[in-house]
């Protein structure tokens, strides 16, 4: 007999998976748990019921773990914001969740053998700053009443709060949120920035377009011995560390010498590309491609003093099957969105002759997934750094090596 939604159950809590849920059965039967841990006993209630799973929310701890805390916001539970996944796990048992769940990933999809994920010895790694404090974008959903607030966990329905926790002290000192924040009729979302170079500024969002209402409307950001001007729109990491984090890994594993040439894949303002850039030297030849406007516009003009970096405004998928980008190539640097680069850009990639990709990655399943479709190509995983830039959530971010035959 099945069961219904806002039904209450009893489980056994099982291992971590994607999403910020542990697995757990009933009768027999899938159930993706949020606000659990491993080894729990807990009473469940459903929230979806689908033909080959459950969802379920924990509502009642029976038989906590070990590695239970006490979520230091009172908006990180199951009827409130879903944007923080793990704030009831401790710090180093999160990292620990993230790794499992990468590993898991990479054999289930990737097709790696135990053997090949003991080598690589899949870790999260901390980033300084701590838990709390550290995001220095955060983007606000607006409801009908005009309030600025965060979603619940698969809704649309805004949460009205007070204060983010997560979010840099900076951005939650400014006047955007319940009971006293500004209302925002006209906006469709609301965004704040906190930069590291001391920059604060808010923006609303109206139909894509980023409109400045305090502070700059374009925030300087320091990183790999430069300084980036940004717009509003543009992207940037959220984490004041993961820029110089994520571009030291690339350089660690890439190794670039003089005179190479590179690809920089989705390659936004051209964290990455500056980054190449100062190792390949004045005779290396290095080529950005970004879609989307305001990272073009971004690249174009923080990069005008390196004059070896070509920008190519285009979908990568675009460039390469139209070979806006051509040949012969030693480094490819690929940072695609969460949704991975895809068997057609991954291919491309592998007939081009690199001696070496990083692959930059924020979702496991795609990274898995695109790692597959190397492997076909008979190219490997030689090393892969997993980093915790987005603490209390479920997400993580990757560094992979990846190797053709042969090396």
């Amino acid at each position: 007999m099945g069961v219904g939604e806002a039904e209450r159950v009893e489980l056994t809590v099982g291992a971590p998976a994607p999403g910020g849920h542990c697995v757990a059965r009933l009768d027999g039967q899938v159930v993706f748990v949020r606000h659990a841990l491993p080894g729990e006993r807990v009473v469940a209630e459903i929230t979806e019921v689908h033909r080959g799973f459950l969802r379920a929310d924990a509502v009642e701890v029976l038989e906590p773990a070990a590695d239970r805390v006490t979520p230091p916001c009172p908006y990180a539970r199951p009827d409130r914001c879903g944007g923080c996944d793990l704030q009831h796990v401790a710090p180093a048992a999160q990292r620990d969740w993230k790794a499992a769940v990468v590993r898991e990933q990479l054999h289930r999809l990737g097709g790696l053998a135990e053997a090949e994920l003991d080598a690589l010895a899949v870790r999260v790694e901390a980033l300084p700053g701590g838990q709390l404090g550290w995001r220095s974008r955060v983007r606000y959903a607006v409801d009908a009443a005009g309030r600025a607030g965060l979603l619940k966990h698969r809704s649309h329905e805004v949460v009205p709060i007070d204060r983010c926790l997560i979010a840099h002290p900076a951005i939650q000192e400014l006047p955007v949120l319940a009971p006293d924040g500004h209302r925002w009729p006209d906006a469709d979302a609301v965004e704040a920035v906190a930069s590291t170079a001391g920059d604060v500024a808010l923006y609303e969002l109206v139909e894509g377009e980023a409109r400045a209402v305090r502070g700059p409307a374009a925030v300087r950001e320091v990183a790999v011995g430069r300084e980036w001007v940004l717009p509003g729109e543009a992207f940037w990491q959220v984490h004041p560390a993961a820029a110089e984090t994520l571009a030291a890994a690339v350089l660690e594993l890439l190794d670039p010498r003089p005179g190479e040439s590179a690809w920089d894949l989705y390659g936004g303002a051209g964290l990455f590309a500056a980054a190449l850039a100062g190792r390949t030297g004045p005779d290396g030849r290095i080529t950005l491609v970004e879609a989307a406007l305001a990272g073009v516009a971004a690249a174009r003009e923080n990069l005008r003093d390196l004059p070896r970096v070509e920008v190519v405004a285009a979908r990568v998928e675009t460039a390469l099957a139209r070979r806006r980008i051509t040949g012969p190539v030693d480094l490819v640097v690929l940072d695609p969105p969460r949704t991975g680069a895809g068997a057609a850009v991954t291919r491309a990639i592998t007939d081009a002759g690199a001696r070496a990709v990083a692959y930059v990655a924020c979702d496991p399943a795609a990274f898995a997934r695109d790692v597959r479709t190397f492997r076909a190509a008979g190219w490997r995983l030689a090393a892969l750094r997993g980093y915790d830039l987005f603490p209390m959530t479920q997400h993580v971010e990757l560094v992979g090596l990846l190797l053709p035959p042969g090396r």
